[in-house]
């Protein structure tokens, strides 16, 4: 089947899980941010599983600021990272991705860093927009699930590659 094909069939899946839970529950309850932040993750990694973006920009490249890591423990990257490895996504997550002591495999974890935070930056724009029309629609304390939904699964993952990148960095340039 052609890739293309699958795109269109795994982003309509999405869309249309999409469209029906904000039918059924409406665009401002819990379950609708949640389906939306997830969904949005299963079709937008598709894409980019699928289509492999180069993600050669330089703003994948740490800025002085954040070489040391301090404004992002300053926001509470280590609370979210034990957070993660307290629910066992970490765990989960080495289990899928093993992490090789050797350069091809700390390029790929490098390059799939890049990948989660460009998917989670495209996740957080649309859950954004949907925040705004929520926000005008309907009020802005109905948009809250949107909000902080957004915020916990996009912003701090965001974070949390912005602040490992620098240090993958560092152990690629000693290797």
């Amino acid at each position: 089947m052609n890739r293309y094909l699958k795109v269109c069939f795994v982003l309509f899946f999405v869309v249309s899980t999409v469209v029906g839970v904000a039918l059924w529950q409406g665009m401002h309850t819990f379950l609708f941010a949640w389906v939306l932040n997830f969904m949005l993750m299963m079709g937008v990694s598709y894409v980019i599983q699928t289509f492999r973006p180069r993600l050669t920009s330089s703003y994948y490249n740490a800025k002085k600021w954040e070489n040391d890591g301090k404004i992002y423990k300053w926001y509470g990257v280590d609370v979210f990272r034990k957070i993660l490895v307290g629910i066992g996504w970490e765990k989960l997550n080495k289990a899928s991705n093993p992490i090789k002591k050797n350069l091809d495999a700390l390029q790929q974890l490098d390059y799939k860093t890049r990948q989660s935070e460009l998917g989670h930056l495209i996740i957080f724009f649309i859950v954004l927009i949907f925040n705004i029309v929520v926000a005008l629609k309907y009020e802005v304390k109905q948009s809250l699930w949107l909000f902080f939904l957004n915020i916990l699964l996009n912003v701090y993952p965001i974070i949390v590659q912005r602040y490992n990148r620098p240090r993958l960095r560092k152990i690629l340039k000693r290797i």
